[in-house]
């Protein structure tokens, strides 16, 4: 369902770091989901996930900023199948890290 997908944010809560300009490269093997992403005021990040029944993910998630900070979380993601067939993504996250906040994000499927 993830493999080979790439996903852009469209929206973000303002502690999060993620914009429109952060690309997520994912990859998945069974029931494991893991993507490399970056773009915005994130240098590199890394993720991995495990695929509950429903194709929800439960996810860990660490990257460096481009202040040189590395951040860590983790997300609770729900995909929703758009009428075009790209998956969008609903992200209910809290960093582990910083001020330990937490906040919501949507990313989607590029076309």
């Amino acid at each position: 369902m993830y493999d080979g997908k790439t996903f852009r944010s469209v929206t973000n809560t303002a502690n999060g770091e993620v914009s429109g300009d952060t690309l997520f490269h994912y990859h998945q093997d069974g029931a494991i989901v893991w993507a490399e992403y970056g773009g915005g005021a994130i240098t590199r990040g890394t993720l991995i996930a495990t695929v509950a029944p429903d194709n929800s993910l439960d996810m860990r998630y660490q990257h460096v900023n481009t202040a040189g900070e590395l951040m860590t979380g983790h997300c609770r993601t729900t995909p929703e199948t758009l009428p075009d067939g790209r998956l969008r993504l609903h992200e209910r996250w809290q960093w582990t890290s910083g001020d330990g906040s937490s906040g919501e994000s949507i990313v989607e499927e590029e076309k």
